[in-house]
């Protein structure tokens, strides 16, 4: 058999782990677990393994450069397939099933989402692997976790009669999160959890589409079709891809087919779906306590307190979630923490920018964080990556000031070309033609002091653009 293909999909806003993740920097990209993101662990788990070729990663358009750049953290390339616009699951795969088709006739393809946490990264790729071989018979494959409690959280899967000599079983049925009774029923009578990873043949996935889901593989079929290659990105054509339905591939597929198998496994998998995940997943103390970042305790138990730069202290408290970041803190209690995604979204009816956006914006020349905003002023901190360039820009309603704190600034100003080194500055009057880039080999960090009646991102207009946003 070929190598398998794996596909990374990079889908969702992760709105129930707020406020580290949030829609502008969702959890897959965030390292909730150490120095990596699970996104990075994902790609790092087919690594120097000949059964699995390069993988390719299905990703929103907005973070084609977070992808690019976490890939190059770890030393890793991959094929980035950007989505113009969310259509939920079943487009995803879509576009997986076409590209892995390109491959040849008997191309199998692993479709994993990036934002789920398995340690054992060789008994996933084993397991990857057995799923494959009964996948060349024209089964799409699932992996079925052998629960380890009843869990409520998860979708389940009913298996069937056995397929071939792989360990692998025909699907019966798919069944949604039940309560805890349900779900210790489930665990009675063998049923497993739906991990959400599938391995097939692309052609078989491609004929299951044509036959339940024929809209979603027409948009698709276009949208790859009349695909542009961008700075190493292949960009899916919107006009096309907006034509598929929104649903997810088990609804579009899975709960119809009658190829569906299941291989049952058992290693240690959570999909993260929400702060108590997070903390069952980190080690924790003698008292329950599982702590990231700056923390100090006192006289707490069973408690999960993830801090962001600033000394987050916990006292007295029992089963508590609390979560800091520079510009919001959540407190709940590990019951209450299935109400957060309802809390977001009340957020957003209040039009409060932090339901959604980060403190520190994420750009493909690198990253720009607000220190102080008031009436006609704006503060921020700016870092530009070695090799970095802003686009050629101007401004009507402000003027800026940029002191070098780290590294040396080339800064384009009208017909000007100057060199700004650490502890020196530069004056960019209201509606001057500038652009700064990082000539050098380390990170350039600036202060940048915003004056004028107006600050907002929208006064910014671009003339130039090496990254195509102009």
């Amino acid at each position: 058999m070929a190598p398998i293909i794996p596909v990374i999909m990079c889908g969702g806003s992760g709105t129930r782990l707020w406020p580290a993740s949030r829609e502008t920097m969702p959890k897959q990209f965030i390292p909730l677990f150490g120095d990596l993101s699970t996104f990075q662990m994902t790609a790092l788990r087919f690594r120097d393994d000949p059964r699995f070729t390069e993988p390719v990663v299905v990703a929103h358009d907005d973070f084609r450069f977070i992808v690019a750049e976490q890939l190059r953290v770890v030393g890793l390339s991959a094929r980035i397939v950007l989505e113009p616009d969310r259509r939920d699951s079943a487009a995803a795969v879509a576009i997986a099933s076409l590209v892995g088709a390109q491959s040849g006739e008997d191309a199998v393809v692993a479709v994993m989402a990036a934002d789920h946490l398995i340690e054992n990264a060789a008994g996933f790729r084993d397991a990857c692997a057995r799923a494959g071989e009964a996948a060349a018979s024209g089964v799409i494959m699932t992996l079925g976790l052998k629960p380890t409690f009843a869990a409520t959280g998860y979708g389940y899967i009913r298996p069937g009669a056995p397929i071939g000599a792989t360990g692998a079983v025909k699907v019966e049925a798919f069944v949604e999160k039940p309560n805890e009774e349900t779900a210790k029923r489930y665990i009675s009578e063998g049923y497993l959890w739906n991990s959400g990873n599938f391995v097939f043949r692309a052609e078989t996935m491609i004929d299951e589409l044509r036959q339940h889901a024929p809209e979603i593989l027409a948009a698709s079929t276009k949208a790859l079709e009349n695909a542009e290659r961008d700075l190493g990105f292949t960009r899916l054509d919107k006009a096309s891809f907006m034509q598929a339905p929104k649903t997810s591939i088990d609804f579009a597929v899975m709960e119809k087919t009658h190829r569906a198998g299941v291989l049952p496994v058992s290693f240690d998998w959570s999909d993260i779906g929400g702060w108590g995940a997070v903390w069952e997943a980190l080690p924790h103390d003698a008292s329950g306590n599982a702590t990231v970042g700056q923390v100090e305790l006192l006289d707490a138990r069973n408690c999960l307190v993830h801090s962001e730069d600033i000394l987050t202290t916990v006292v007295g408290m029992e089963n508590a979630l609390v979560i800091t970041t520079h510009d919001a803190v959540l407190v709940t209690t590990q019951d209450k923490a299935d109400k957060v995604k309802s809390l977001v979204e009340t957020l957003k009816k209040r039009d409060r920018a932090e339901a959604t956006q980060h403190l520190r914006v994420h750009r493909p020349w690198g990253w720009y964080q607000r220190i102080d905003i008031g009436p006609r002023f704006q503060v921020k901190r700016i870092m530009v990556k070695p090799g970095g360039k802003l686009s050629l820009q101007k401004h009507y309603h402000r003027a800026e000031h940029w002191v070098v704190v780290h590294g040396a600034a080339e800064v384009t100003r009208d017909d000007e070309i100057h060199v700004v080194r650490e502890n020196e500055s530069i004056y960019l009057p209201q509606g001057c033609v500038h652009r700064m880039a990082n000539p050098g080999k380390i990170p350039l960090e600036i202060i940048e002091v915003q004056v004028g009646s107006y600050t907002g991102e929208d006064d910014i207009i671009r003339i130039e653009d090496v990254y195509k946003r102009a």
